[in-house]
């Protein structure tokens, strides 16, 4: 079969300008948005966001992170791409589970939640995703004790239930965000883990699959 190919991308904090430099991204399937769309942001600027993403690819997935409000998470709903805490199937034998919000920060974000909160949405959702064989999972907040977890300081401030869930159902691709600096590729078994960092930094995720298996690979733009 022909590859297809999904982007990724995340943290886009009111900043879309670097979606028009990235290569392929109107041959891709969709785009796969992590989180933080916004900086505090209501519907307006949620649907400004989403008008400059359909721009160069009309099929969006889309999630809030703790840096979205309320508001623009009920906007992703009404638009039809809001992928928190659902499995979506994309086509073929592939599907997205999308887990968005954040734990606690020391900043007092909108959209964070407990651990505890992340581990019962996770829960709902492990039967079905542990049967799927090519399955990404789009979490806002990284798994906990990795490379794509760590601050400039060595700190990890991941999730441990997000840890948790990839270490029972290892799905083939986690795509994560949040922490800025953690641009990043790493492994919790064998999935591989990839934090894009911010869109206005450069990063995003090529998600390639080929009738036999994903793969994604962190790019930069050029």
């Amino acid at each position: 079969m022909t590859e297809k190919h999904w982007i990724a991308v995340g943290d886009i904090h009111e900043n879309a300008v670097n979606l028009q430099r990235i290569r392929k991204i109107s041959e891709a399937r969709g785009i796969l948005v992590s989180g933080d769309l916004t900086n505090v942001g209501g519907r307006s600027t949620a649907r400004m966001l989403l008008d400059e993403i359909r721009k160069v690819n009309p099929n969006v997935y889309a999630q809030i992170g703790n840096m979205d409000t309320r508001e623009v998470d009920r906007f992703l709903e009404e638009s039809g791409v809001n992928v928190h805490n659902r499995i979506v199937l994309l086509e073929d034998d592939v599907y997205l589970l999308g887990l968005g919000y954040s734990t606690v920060t020391p900043f007092n974000t909108p959209s964070e939640v407990s651990d505890e909160q992340l581990e019962e949405w996770l829960l709902a959702h492990r039967d079905k995703a542990s049967r799927i064989k090519h399955l990404i999972f789009m979490t806002h907040t990284p798994p906990y004790g990795t490379k794509t977890d760590m601050l400039n300081s060595g700190a990890n401030v991941g999730s441990r239930a997000v840890r948790e869930f990839i270490e029972d159902v290892q799905p083939e691709v986690c795509i994560t965000g949040h922490v800025h600096e953690a641009n990043i590729e790493d492994h919790v078994g064998g999935t591989k883990v990839i934090n894009p960092g911010t869109l206005s930094g450069g990063g995003y995720v090529v998600i390639r699959y080929d009738g036999v298996g994903l793969d994604a690979h962190l790019k930069q733009v050029s």
